[in-house]
């Protein structure tokens, strides 16, 4: 039988809106789409490098507790409501998966709070014995 367990941030999103974080379904790990808030405070950035930043720091937590990294990561997706912000995160973002090189795509669409300006998504495949 195929282990499914969901990993919790402390997101106060994750107990209002019924998800969690992540989903380890087998040898996937299903990062679910990660805002620049900093869950241990619910505060988050004005910049929106810094909340790429903190973003990454989010989803590198969900990915550690599955037991994962960067490097396992095979699928990325950048949700923005105004694309002119996406390149100035483009350092940032090489960082964690430029020697990685998901499959990508980069979305603009409304998020869910307007103090919101980056939305990351990833699917990562673990490394089982």
């Amino acid at each position: 039988m195929t282990e499914r367990r969901s990993i919790l941030s402390g997101s106060t999103f994750e107990e209002q809106i019924g998800y969690a974080r992540a989903v380890i379904d087998g040898d996937w790990v299903h990062v679910s789409g990660t805002t620049g808030f900093d869950y241990t405070t619910m505060t988050i950035s004005e910049d929106v490098v810094e909340q790429a930043e903190q973003c990454l720091h989010n989803i590198e937590a969900a990915l550690s507790e599955a037991k994962c990294t960067f490097a396992d990561v095979v699928r990325v997706r950048y949700l923005l409501p105004d694309r002119t912000d996406f390149e100035p995160c483009w350092p940032t973002l090489r960082r964690a998966f430029g020697e990685v090189r998901p499959a990508a795509t980069m979305l603009m669409c409304g998020l869910a709070d307007p103090r919101m300006k980056i939305e990351i998504e990833v699917y990562a495949r673990r490394i089982t014995a």
